[in-house]
C-alpha cells in the first residue's frame, strides 16, 4: 500500500470514475486502474463496485476511505513541511476553470508573488467537480472559477466561495458575419450558427447561454481557448463568447460585438478556499492580497500570456517564484 494508491482510491471516490480521477490527476486511466488493483490486493478488499448510484463502498471501504483521505491529506503538509525546513518557497497550488486559468489567473498569480516573498504559485486547468474534490483532498489550496457548494464528504476540508470579480458576457462574430450591422437580434436567431467556445463554454461558463439560444449540441465546436474561438469565429460564419473587459482591451481584428438581446450579461467568478486551519499559509495570504488594489488591477489588466497546464497533482512545476 503506498501513498499514490491512496490518493488515487480517494479521487475514484470522489469523481465516480476511473476516468474522471485520471483526468483529475493528470494520469492515463490505466494507471488508475493499476493503483487501485495494487491496493485492492494490498488490502484484501475490492473497496468499492459500481452501484445503480455509481460507485458503492464495500465495509471495508466505508472504513477505509476517511483513514486514507486523512494521510492524503498529512501527507501534502509533511511535504510543505519539508520545503520550509530546506528554505524552499511555500508552494501555492491553484486550479481554475478553463476561461479565469486564460484570463485572469496568471496575471494575478504573478502580482502576487512579485509582492510576496518566499511563495511560489503552480497554476493548472480543472472542472468545477475536479475541484471540488482536489480541495477536499487537499491537493489544491485554491480554487478559481465558479461558486462551490458545500457538497461534500463528511470529515473532509470545508470550503468558503467568495466573489472575486464580476465580468461581462458578450457574443461575438466576424464583421462578414450575415448578422453583424443588425440593430437588434434575439438570442433564438443564432441557434443555426456554429458556437466556438473554450472548455469551460460546455461545463459552466457559458453552457446556460447556450441552452437559452437553443443550440444543437452539434453545433457546438470546443476551442483550445477562448480567444482561438474568437478567431474561429472570424474565420467563419460563427459566433463565440467573449469576456467584455478582455475583449475591449486587445480585440483581434475582424471582431464585432453582437447586439444580442440580453447581453452584456453579468456574471462573477469565485474563489474558494479551505475554512479555519485547514487553509494553507500561502492561501491566506492570497486572500489578503485580494483585498488590494493591485490584485484587482492584475485581473482588469491581464494579457493572459502565461498559459496554464493541465492540473496535476503529483507534480509541482513552479512557474513564478
Amino acid at each position: 500500500m503506498t501513498l499514490n494508491q491512496l490518493k488515487v482510491f480517494v479521487m475514484v471516490v470522489r469523481l465516480g470514475s476511473f476516468r474522471a480521477a485520471a483526468d483529475a490527476l493528470g494520469v492515463s486511466e490505466p494507471a488508475v486502474s493499476q493503483a487501485v488493483t495494487a491496493l485492492r490486493q494490498s488490502l484484501g478488499d475490492p473497496l468499492f463496485g459500481r452501484g445503480q448510484a455509481g460507485i458503492e463502498l464495500t465495509p471495508a471501504g466505508q472504513r477505509v476511505i476517511g483513514i486514507a483521505s486523512q494521510m492524503v491529506g498529512l501527507a501534502v503538509q509533511a511535504e510543505d513541511a519539508v520545503r520550509q525546513a530546506q528554505g524552499g518557497a511555500a508552494l501555492l497550488r491553484v486550479s481554475a476553470t478553463a476561461t479565469p486559468a486564460e484570463m485572469i489567473a496568471p496575471a494575478l498569480l504573478q502580482a502576487f508573488t512579485r509582492r510576496v516573498e518566499s511563495v511560489e504559485a503552480n497554476l493548472g486547468v480543472a472542472t468545477p467537480e475536479e475541484m471540488r474534490a482536489l480541495l477536499a483532498e487537499r491537493l489544491t489550496d485554491v480554487a478559481i472559477g465558479p461558486r462551490l457548494d458545500q457538497r461534500l464528504p463528511p470529515g473532509t476540508t470545508r470550503l468558503v466561495s467568495e466573489p472575486l470579480l464580476r465580468y461581462r458576457l458578450v457574443i461575438v462574430a466576424g464583421r462578414h458575419h450575415p448578422l453583424a450591422g443588425t440593430e437588434r437580434i434575439a438570442p433564438r436567431a443564432l441557434a443555426g450558427y456554429d458556437w466556438f467556445v473554450d472548455a469551460e463554454g460546455v461545463s459552466v461558463g457559458s453552457a446556460a447561454l447556450l441552452q437559452r439560444c437553443g443550440v444543437d449540441a452539434e453545433r457546438i465546436r470546443v476551442s483550445a481557448s477562448q480567444r482561438a474561438a474568437w478567431a474561429a469565429a472570424v474565420a467563419g460564419d460563427g459566433v463565440a463568447v467573449a469576456v467584455e473587459h478582455v475583449l475591449a482591451r486587445d480585440r483581434p481584428s475582424g471582431v464585432v460585438v453582437l447586439p444580442v438581446e440580453g447581453f452584456p450579461a453579468e456574471h462573477l467568478w469565485y474563489i474558494t478556499m479551505a475554512t479555519g486551519e485547514t487553509r494553507s499559509p500561502a492561501a491566506a495570504r492570497l486572500g489578503r492580497f485580494l483585498a488590494s488594489p493591485d490584485a484587482t488591477q492584475a485581473m482588469i489588466r491581464a494579457d493572459g500570456s502565461i498559459p496554464a497546464s493541465r492540473f496535476k497533482p503529483p507534480v509541482h512545476i513552479t512557474i513564478w517564484s
